[in-house]
């Protein structure tokens, strides 16, 4: 059978752009997860004029981590603590998502793709998770990957929970985290201090955890991907 293509959203680093040129790629270990689960990883340069194309061209996409979500998308005033932004990471991305779900194509999100999905069903997010927050985990650990962080809980029956079992260990490199859940969404992970770490919806998963940073030494992490495998049938 032929490997189902999913697309990748892809960052746009600033830094990189000298002599004009702009860079867009992402961490070849999100491409290294999904075709150890059977996938073919494509990478989407972010041209929000090509998002819709796009969707109608993969049979699935994941967006990837990489900076903050601009807080307007969610109603709110940028707060101290907001990092760095990319107004048209978040349009294209915006696009590429509403597209694939109009066609019914599955979504799966990492990090700041959990985050933007959030946002686009309707839900807000923590600009900034202080120290001093309730949040008492650790959601910036220091430990190199595949360094584990904190555990999580699956909420019975959820596709993770029938992938890695009621509890895991996992990494947690964020310091924006999802606040209001969006109505359309179930919480299916949790942090033991009740930050909520995964979800899903109908043709969606999303998690705050890397797992791609993980499953080379800790193949548990790829039942996150053999999770997002499952919305494709």
């Amino acid at each position: 059978m032929p490997r189902p293509l999913i697309g990748l959203s892809t960052s746009q680093p600033t830094e990189a752009a000298a002599l004009g040129r702009l860079f867009n790629g992402t961490s070849r270990r999100y491409a290294e997860a999904l075709q150890e689960v059977g996938a073919l990883p494509l990478l989407l340069p972010t041209l929000p004029e090509l998002a819709e194309i796009y969707a109608q061209q993969v049979d699935a996409v994941l967006l990837t981590g990489g900076v903050d979500v601009h807080p307007r998308h969610f109603g709110e005033e940028p707060t101290r603590g907001l990092g760095v932004v990319d107004e048209e990471r978040d349009a294209f991305e915006s696009s590429l998502y509403h597209a694939a779900r109009k066609l019914g194509k599955p979504v799966f999100g990492i990090c700041r793709g959990i985050q933007i999905i959030n946002v686009l069903e309707g839900g807000t997010l923590h600009q900034h998770l202080a120290p001093d927050d309730e949040f008492w985990v650790d959601h910036a650990q220091q430990g190199q990957p595949p360094a584990l962080g904190h555990s999580v809980s699956f909420a019975q029956g959820s596709l993770l929970e029938r992938t890695h079992g009621a509890q895991a260990w996992v990494n947690s490199y964020h310091h924006q985290a999802l606040k209001r859940l969006a109505p359309t969404l179930q919480a299916t992970a949790t942090a033991p201090d009740g930050l909520v770490e995964g979800v899903e919806g109908e043709g969606l998963l999303a998690v705050q955890w890397h797992p791609e940073l993980l499953f080379r030494a800790h193949p548990h992490a790829l039942g996150t991907f053999q999770a997002f495998m499952k919305l494709l049938g």
